[in-house]
């Protein structure tokens, strides 16, 4: 997810402006694909299959996918990737996703919605330009994180999955921390406020640590709402990396933007941080590939991602997404050259 920063700023991020691709290594790191909600795609997916540098396969599955109904889990999508990842000799690295980029979509089960002790069960998000909160418009839904009701069923889905799962699964991830509520109070929910939603942020993956711990699980935790790092530095975001360390949580998230001062600021530092404590990743999504330098005015390329992730963020997973042409031109030559 973009986050838009003040480009005044932009040539003070010029931090590896003079990456080469000579020298670049990205043995060590653990490769995997993000095929997102398309989990169909896996098995007709031959450049990822024949790509033995490719170690699996990053899928998203929404919390109202495998809780149709309440207390009834439907775990047979993942049951049926993890069956034929590993027949293929892959594994598989699960994104349980609670929130959505669309007004239409909805993450969360039915009942969370519409039985009242639940609030709704997930509240909408918002696209905000500027401070103009008065014209923001709705972006998608996030899961009441941190109503404690809600809490309670996401935890029980958690046990469930570990129950089956745990050690089994490369790893398991929940989404991103970044919430667009905006900062006045105007937008926030009902029961919310950002000191609530971090300690319910660090409640949450200190149960997905109990759920699994034999897989690697981490949290996505890029941005906090209430804070701008480093100029508005409340301590949010460095609390749940605190939290993260202490529990064995791994850390990590979206994106791949080694010239953006936001995520440069923001998490990049504590992931850094991080590194060689807890299990590190980092997912390159849609638009990174993309992204210019803003010194050389050129697109960043495939090694120069890598020996950022790997020599400056010193991470221990890569999630490409499969953006084409970027995925199959450059990203599966470039991990096919390595020995």
């Amino acid at each position: 997810m973009f986050h838009m920063t003040d480009t005044r700023n932009l040539f003070r991020c010029a931090v590896f402006t003079s990456i080469c691709c000579a020298g670049v290594s990205a043995q060590g790191v653990h490769h995997f694909v993000f095929f997102g909600q398309d989990r169909e795609n896996i098995r007709e997916a031959t450049l990822f299959l024949d790509t033995t540098q490719l170690e699996g396969a990053q899928v998203a599955y929404s919390w109202r996918q495998l809780e149709p109904e309440k207390n009834q889990y439907n775990f047979s999508d993942i049951r049926e990737d993890l069956a034929f990842l590993s027949s293929k000799g892959k594994k598989l690295f699960v994104q349980l996703q609670d929130v959505t980029f669309s007004e239409s979509r909805i993450n969360v089960p039915r009942y969370l919605v519409t039985e009242s002790q639940y609030n709704g069960g997930a509240d909408k998000q918002y696209q905000i330009k500027g401070d103009d909160e008065a014209h923001a418009t709705v972006e998608g839904w996030m899961a009441r994180r941190w109503d404690p009701a809600v809490q309670e069923r996401f935890h029980a889905l958690l046990f469930a999955l570990g129950r089956e799962f745990d050690g089994r699964l490369e790893g398991i991830n929940l989404a991103e921390t970044s919430a667009g509520f905006g900062q006045s109070g105007r937008l926030f929910p009902q029961g919310f406020t950002v000191e609530i939603y971090r300690d319910a942020i660090i409640t949450n993956m200190k149960a997905l640590k109990r759920a699994f711990p034999k897989s690697i699980v981490m949290q996505y935790a890029n941005f906090m709402p209430g804070e701008w790092r480093p100029v508005d530095d409340k301590g949010y975001l460095r609390a749940v990396y605190e939290a993260a360390k202490a529990s064995k949580v791994g850390v990590g998230g979206p994106d791949l933007l080694p010239n953006r001062p936001g995520q440069l600021k923001s998490s990049y530092p504590l992931i850094r941080e991080a590194a060689g404590l807890v299990p590190t990743g980092i997912a390159v999504q849609n638009g990174n590939y993309e992204d210019e330098n803003p010194t050389t005015g050129k697109r960043v390329m495939i090694p120069a991602l890598v020996q950022f992730a790997t020599e400056y963020l010193k991470v221990d997973y890569i999630f490409w997404c499969t953006q084409e042409p970027f995925y199959s031109q450059e990203v599966i030559p470039f991990l096919k050259s390595i020995k």
